[in-house]
């Protein structure tokens, strides 16, 4: 089965194509994206086959961009597919399900309209996530289109760990709530950790920090979220690249009263001018923040060590929540390569069980084990890989939807299918 994995921003689209085997096996057959829709300059860099390619195109629409998309999974030398028809499924990352997607879902009318509903909660995310779905649906319509959800994973968070202490009614009626990020990462880490460290999923307790220009933990007990960092929004939690983290929410008042500033300008203050960027006022990029720390930037400094100390205090938090800790994952841009910031972050974390083998901690790549032999929990780096496990999630409903059809296979409809629209 053949599996387009795609992402959409507001003026992007990376897309990935998988073939999908019945032992569960993936192979990536090509990957790309397609950068600055309906701008001057648009960009598609494209590799399959061990080539790269690199290129102006003429992206109007996001529909136009996905034509473009296909053209280059087609076209030779380099072909991985002859056409639309031999994509057999397609699987959307969307940013936001809310309360009504515990899980991957098929796309249907019904699903669109639900995602609809949740713009409010996500107004910078979920629009271009449906734009790109819609886009992809009419120029793919004969196969299954299926909606892996970033919030779906910590849908299992109880009452306690999901609200807030407002006003009940504003939960009721509004929906206002923790509803956590990141789930298909948190949910690809845990699992392989778990298989790491040799156990079912459901045996296994850990804390999984993914850390990135975005960055937040989770608290896992037996393969389920109980608690996550980020919540209404992707804005709360630890210290990101440009968003804050926690912050006093009177802090919002006063910039308004007395700073003067509107609404929208502390949405942008906290969400793309806070973080490493705005403590450091050097980068939103570690690698940046941390060489100009070395270099003896004192603010730069200042920025890693609150970042670190930040997330050292979630994993105190969610080891007292979860009691028992098997291990505690690292992963992300940040959590896979920066040795720096899994040192800072294990330092003094030694009586709750985490003993870091310096040594391990500055070597090595991929996955593998940080913690001293006699480290009462394992200290694991995993690199996560959400764009497999949206595709896992996609060939399995699709195979479910295809064993319950009895008409043509799934993606094989004929002359109504996408290869008219892609040749026109």
């Amino acid at each position: 089965m053949n599996v387009l994995v795609v992402n959409c921003g507001s003026s992007s689209i990376k897309y990935s194509l998988y073939r999908m085997g019945e032992d569960g096996a993936a192979d990536v057959l090509a990957s790309g994206g397609v950068e600055k829709i309906g701008e001057a300059g648009s960009r598609l860099q494209h590799q399959a086959a061990g080539r790269t390619d690199a290129r102006d195109v003429a992206a109007p629409d996001h529909e136009a961009a996905f034509a473009l998309m296909i053209r280059a999974l087609a076209e030779v030398p380099g072909a991985v597919i002859s056409g639309p028809a031999d994509i057999d499924a397609v699987g959307h990352r969307v940013v936001h399900g809310a309360e009504g997607f515990t899980g991957s879902r098929r796309i249907d009318d019904d699903v669109l309209a639900a995602l609809e509903a949740c713009v409010p909660l996500a107004p910078l995310h979920n629009p271009p996530n449906l734009t790109g779905i819609r886009a992809a649906r009419r120029l793919m319509p004969g196969v299954p289109h299926v909606g892996v959800f970033d919030t779906a994973f910590h849908q299992t968070l109880e009452p306690h760990a999901f609200l807030y202490a407002i006003p009940y009614d504003l939960y009721a009626e509004h929906r206002i709530r923790r509803y956590g990020f990141h789930g298909t990462s948190h949910r690809y880490v845990a699992e392989a950790a778990a298989a790491r460290l040799g156990r079912p999923p459901a045996e296994a307790n850990l804390i999984t920090a993914h850390l990135g220009n975005g960055c937040s933990v989770t608290a896992v007990r037996g393969g389920k979220s109980v608690d996550t960092s980020m919540g209404l929004t992707p804005l709360e939690g630890l210290v990101m690249g440009t968003r804050s983290g926690d912050v006093d929410a009177a802090v919002v008042f006063h910039l308004i009263r007395a700073l003067g500033m509107a609404a929208d300008e502390v949405d942008a203050l906290l969400n793309r001018r806070s973080g490493l960027l705005g403590v450091s006022g050097v980068s939103n990029d570690m690698r940046d923040v941390a060489r100009a720390a070395a270099e003896g930037h004192a603010r730069a400094d200042l920025a890693i060590r609150l970042f670190c100390y930040r997330l050292k205090k979630y994993i105190g938090a969610y080891t007292a929540v979860l009691g028992r800790v098997d291990a505690l994952v690292f992963t992300g841009g940040i959590g896979e390569n920066a040795a720096l910031i899994r040192e800072r972050t294990c330092e003094g974390l030694e009586p709750l069980g985490y003993v870091l083998d310096q040594a391990k901690n500055a070597a090595g790549r991929g996955p593998r084990d940080l913690a001293t032999p006699d480290s009462p929990k394992r200290i694991l780096v995993i690199p996560t890989d959400e764009e497999l496990m949206i595709a896992r999630d996609t060939a399995r409903l699709a195979a479910e939807a295809r064993s319950r059809s009895s008409v043509n296979p799934v993606g094989r409809h004929g002359g109504s299918s996408g290869s008219a629209r892609w040749v026109s």
